[in-house]
């Protein structure tokens, strides 16, 4: 997560620490007085050299290729640039024989608007293609080539610089799961050595999408490293940003419309990606450099608004006939992990799942089991919800007994603190015998909170990026990734519905919670948290205010399920007197039981 998430996070978990703990203290509170009146109960995530068989010397079984052999290749002038279509299922490439670049992308599989009928997405890179080679002696980056072989998924490209002595071969291979393979070939065909100096190749870019949940970024993984290196921290203050505070990522305005950084470090893979998007890249030699640049607006807020970067490969020497070669992955598609975790070494850290990334990637596999049963994705959060509360549903019933035994033999702490008051070490040493000999943990009402913060994280960091609830319609929600934003235009502030509905049950739950304490003091807190987390989660995703909202009213049906039981245990425990006219007393009083 980057740090406006977690601070968003810590914010939240503050906010829950305080509620949690306000409901454990009036839960036990209430337990202590069911225990006074009538013992009852209560609740509760090579470094790799350039070969020297294929760049300083040609490999032993190859012999070096005569330059005779290419002696045939024809001239390519300067022609009308062409345009050549890649396809499959999931990907589509436009390929220009101006470079020999890839010129737009299109994946047919998402569309560009919720409605299914809208174009699919697709990425234009413009004035900054992908895989644009430049810093070849005598090769312009937007040379002509020739194209001598395409079909449905395959393209080569192939041109001479001017001088004649390197020969350049580019081949284009598209396969499955949005991924491709691109070689490189440079030949020296003259009769003198030549030296190819460092060389670059740009890596395209990435455009910041309308919404306001959209974020870019840039990943890394340096060589023989296994902590991938996320560098949004880095493409902000390019533009003048700064990175920490309340109003990370971007609280300051730009200062500059666009700059770059060189990282002088070697990278096995680099990807450029926004929310729900990834653009990924690894080469047979790892990049001796990687440059990353970060664009925005000067009078506006510090947001990288594109981002783009180019990897830089070490010089090499060619004897003639002697052949350089280079093979690239790529991959254009959505951030699904069940993909992104099988192109490289911790490539699923590309996910920025955070501190609780194990946890997240249980979730993820879960939510889509649940949508493979009913394909909606609002119904599989809250199948996941229902799921989660049960798995604690035994911690939490552990934790209401630990609580009614705590009410329980608070006549004998109150004992112990009259007879001890002037001795506090002593007070404390037999206060924790008694603990010990009535099988009682005082700390145990905190154990569910703090077993539950992990899960809390993991479906922050779900549900916000998930690509899988992209556009995914829940009842009158179009896009649980987003805001519901209801009559926009209409009204000052758009209604989003679901987070009424959360503060709704937050106070519900407070509500059935009796109190014994300040009545001011509950009333305060049953509309004040209710209250701070509507402001906080108001422009949140609609998938996490649909989870809170579920989770409450899991709690609240277990909250009303442990008060009916503790009503009946006690009108068991406390049958009514002999002389009772009928049972209607009896009746009524486990009414009064439950109201208390």
């Amino acid at each position: 997560m980057n740090k406006q998430d977690i601070t968003a996070v810590v914010v939240l978990v503050a906010l829950l620490l305080g509620w949690f703990f306000f409901q454990s203290q009036q839960t036990q509170k209430q337990a202590k007085l069911r225990a006074e009146q009538a013992a009852a109960n209560t609740n509760l995530v090579e470094q790799v050299t350039l070969p020297q068989d294929t760049v300083i010397t040609a490999p032993a079984p190859q012999p070096p290729v005569e330059t005779a052999a290419v002696a045939e290749v024809p001239d390519v002038p300067r022609a009308d640039e062409i345009r050549v279509a890649l396809i499959n299922d999931s990907l589509q490439l436009t390929l220009s024989s101006h470079g020999g670049v890839i010129q737009s992308s299109t994946l047919p599989e998402y569309h560009s608007l919720p409605d299914k009928m809208s174009d699919p997405v697709a990425f234009d890179y413009g004035t900054l293609p992908v895989l644009a080679w430049s810093d070849i002696p005598n090769l312009a980056k937007d040379a002509a080539y020739l194209l001598t072989d395409n079909t449905e998924t395959s393209a080569t490209f192939v041109t001479t610089n001017l001088t004649r002595n390197l020969l350049v071969t580019r081949v284009y291979t598209l396969e499955s799961d949005y991924a491709l393979t691109v070689r490189d070939t440079l030949q020296n065909i003259s009769d003198s050595p030549v030296v190819i100096p460092t060389n670059r190749v740009s890596l395209g870019n990435v455009t910041r999408g309308s919404s306001k949940n959209d974020m870019l970024g840039i990943d890394a993984l340096a060589s023989g490293q296994t902590k991938v290196a996320h560098l949004q921290n880095n493409l902000v203050k390019l533009i003048g940003g700064s990175t920490g505070g309340l109003g990370c990522k971007g609280a300051s305005a730009a200062t500059r419309d666009i700059a770059s950084e060189t990282l002088t470090q070697s990278s096995a893979w680099v990807a450029l990606k926004s929310r729900f998007f990834a653009h990924f890249y690894t080469f047979t030699q790892p990049g001796a450099s990687l440059t990353i640049t970060s664009e925005a607006k000067v009078d506006g807020v510090a947001v990288p608004q594109r981002v783009s970067a180019s990897i830089a490969f070490a010089p090499a020497l060619l004897e003639p006939g002697q052949v350089y070669t280079r093979d690239a992955k790529l991959y254009i598609g959505p951030k699904r992990l069940s993909v992104i975790k099988t192109l490289g070494p911790n490539t699923d850290q590309i996910m920025e799942f955070g501190f609780f990334a194990w946890f997240c990637k249980l979730l993820v596999p879960v939510l889509n089991f649940f949508y493979s049963l009913i394909p909606n994705y609002g119904v599989a959060i809250i199948l996941l919800t229902f799921l989660v509360r049960i798995l604690f549903w035994p911690l939490t019933h552990k934790t209401a007994e630990s609580s009614r035994k705590m009410a329980a033999i608070q006549p004998k702490v109150k004992e112990l603190q009259a007879k001890f008051k002037d001795n506090p070490q002593k007070l404390q040493q037999e206060t924790w015998a008694l603990y010990r000999a009535e099988k009682v943990n005082p700390l145990a009402s905190c154990l569910p909170m703090l077993i539950q913060l992990p899960v809390f994280f993991a479906l922050f960091t779900v549900l916000r990026s998930a690509v899988e609830l992209r556009y995914a319609p829940f009842l009158w929600v179009a896009d649980l990734s987003e805001p519901e934003n209801l009559f926009p235009g209409l009204l000052p502030l758009p209604i989003n519905i679901l987070p009424i509905f959360m503060a709704a049950t937050m106070a519900l739950q407070s509500y059935l919670t009796p109190s014994m304490g300040d009545p001011a003091q509950q009333k305060m807190m049953m509309w004040m948290m209710p209250a701070m987390m509507l402001f906080i989660c108001y422009g949140f995703p609609s998938a996490l205010a649909l989870y809170w909202t579920a989770s409450q009213i899991a709690a609240i049906i277990q909250l009303a399920w442990q008060r009916r039981r503790a009503a009946r245990e006690n009108a068991a425990n406390n049958p009514p007197p002999p002389d009772s006219p009928d049972q209607s007393n009896t009746r009524q009083m486990r009414r009064r039981l439950e109201r208390t």
